[in-house]
């Protein structure tokens, strides 16, 4: 049996046949989906000049442009807040001490449980209220910083209690306080671990600006609905929301990019990679090395220390034997 067939069955000929066309008509299917989409967009005139023209004007690209920094503006803040949020919150939930646990355990679930949107909204209606207003940028601000910091703090939590046992016990075995084994041993593994996370959670960060628009903030959807309710231009809202959901996707894609690039080098920065030889070999297609040739690899690994196990007890065993034996000649000419 050879190594690609270890794990699954090579498909036959009928499987391949099948295969084939499946994605024939899986492709055949999305086409025509997209086919009638374009139909019904210029059955309903949504594809008429009058609807695009609003886009024929440099300050409707200004305002967009505008739009568009204000919703990255408050995305940097909530950013960097959310993750120092989370980062004080997360070690408040690793503390030893109850009495720092247990309230924020509670701040973490309660800003979990509570809605964005619910938080702007607290923010930025109810304050008045009490007497306090707030500016809609700072309401929007404050609610993803709450929010999200929650969820990363659980996110780097769970990649601290993910690491072994030992790196910490190593720490506190070359005299390291529980403060230095948290920031120079658990913290910078536990982030180099979840941050495909912590990028996910940026992006979603990025997405929820768009509930600002709820409260006024003037974003990249608020000016969304104010160009798509202009009786001017046919009340252009399909045209306005394939442009500027174009600009989100584009955003988010470049987030993305950017956060790719940087864990790559932080994962080819010699001073962040593993010391042992499993932990450098490349996995995956990076190294042309397979699952199944990692799985056999590990395999003979454990093979081999099992058969150095033995070899240890017998040797063991032998040694204990001669022990006795010359304890008992030593006994034999005392006597």
């Amino acid at each position: 049996m050879s190594q690609t067939s270890v794990l699954y069955d090579v498909p036959g000929p009928r499987a391949l046949a099948r295969n084939r066309i499946l994605s024939i008509v899986t492709i055949a299917v999305v086409v025509a989906l997209a086919a009638l989409i374009v139909y019904r967009l210029g059955v309903t005139g949504n594809l008429s000049a009058n609807k695009w023209q609003i886009f024929g004007y440099g300050a409707i690209w200004t305002q967009i442009l505008q739009a568009l920094w204000a919703t990255l503006s408050a995305f940097l803040v909530a950013a960097v807040g959310a993750l120092a949020l989370g980062f004080i919150l997360a070690i408040g939930r690793l503390s030893d001490h109850s009495w720092v646990r247990i309230p924020v355990t509670v701040v973490v679930e309660v800003l979990r449980a509570i809605p964005v949107l619910i938080l702007m909204m607290l923010l930025y209606y109810a304050l008045p209220g009490l007497g306090v207003r707030m500016d809609p940028f700072w309401a929007v601000v404050i609610a993803l910083i709450a929010y999200n910091g929650s969820v990363l703090s659980e996110v780097i939590r769970s990649g601290v209690e993910s690491l072994p046992r030992g790196q910490s016990e190593a720490g506190y075995a070359i005299g390291l306080r529980k403060t230095g084994v948290m920031q120079l041993i658990l913290l910078p593994q536990a982030i180099r671990s979840m941050l495909p996370v912590i990028i996910a959670q940026l992006v979603v960060t990025l997405k929820d600006t768009a509930l600002g628009s709820i409260i006024t903030y003037n974003e990249l959807l608020y000016l969304a609905k104010l160009m798509g309710s202009q009786l001017n231009y046919g009340t252009p809202y399909i045209p306005v929301t394939i442009v500027i959901g174009g600009v989100y996707i584009l955003t988010c894609v470049l987030l993305s990019y950017l956060a790719t690039v940087a864990q790559k080098r932080i994962s080819a920065n010699p001073k962040v990679q593993g010391t042992t030889e499993v932990e450098a070999k490349p996995v995956g297609n990076a190294g042309n090395v397979t699952d199944t040739e990692l799985i056999l690899v590990q395999q003979s690994d454990v093979l081999e220390l099992e058969e150095d196990e033995r070899q240890k007890a017998k040797h063991d065993k032998a040694e204990a034997q001669r022990q006795i034996d010359l304890r008992k000649k030593d006994d034999g000419d005392r006597l």
